[in-house]
């Protein structure tokens, strides 16, 4: 690895600033993490549940993968949510909310006991339908 002249590595990793929310759920053997629009989206047992995002408003919190039917229960139950307001299928927990992180926690702890509310089968990816082209010499 290179160095710079103070002997720190060259390039250093950047920290997403809600990674201690998706730790917990690391040790989970279906647990996979992946970039998605520049958040980091959690998923288990192949399902979408939770994506951390941390860029401007509406884009700083966690998206709840849920479908429609699930928001008035999660709703009941974390007042803070809102539909998102330009994926209106999920709902938002913005980092602003006065109880962010407490209830950021609660619900990593119903994603990890599996709460049917929360997750969704991503769709198939979709392959071009048109021809590849050959390998370059």
């Amino acid at each position: 690895m290179r160095t710079n002249f103070d002997n720190t590595p060259a390039r250093l990793r950047k920290v997403h600033p809600h990674e201690w929310l998706w730790e917990p759920l690391e040790s989970d053997p279906t647990f996979v993490l992946r970039s998605m629009f520049g958040a980091k989206a959690v998923y288990l047992d192949g399902k979408l549940m939770l994506c951390f995002c941390a860029g401007k408003e509406p884009w700083c919190g966690v998206l709840v993968g849920t479908d429609h039917p699930h928001h008035a229960a999660l709703r009941a139950e974390f007042p803070e949510f809102a539909p998102h307001p330009i994926l209106a299928k999920w709902l938002y927990l913005p980092e602003a909310a006065d109880a962010f992180e407490r209830t950021a926690v609660r619900l990593v702890t119903l994603v990890r006991r599996r709460d049917p509310r929360i997750g969704v089968t991503p769709q198939p990816r979709k392959r071009s339908g048109g021809k590849r082209k050959p390998a370059r010499k």
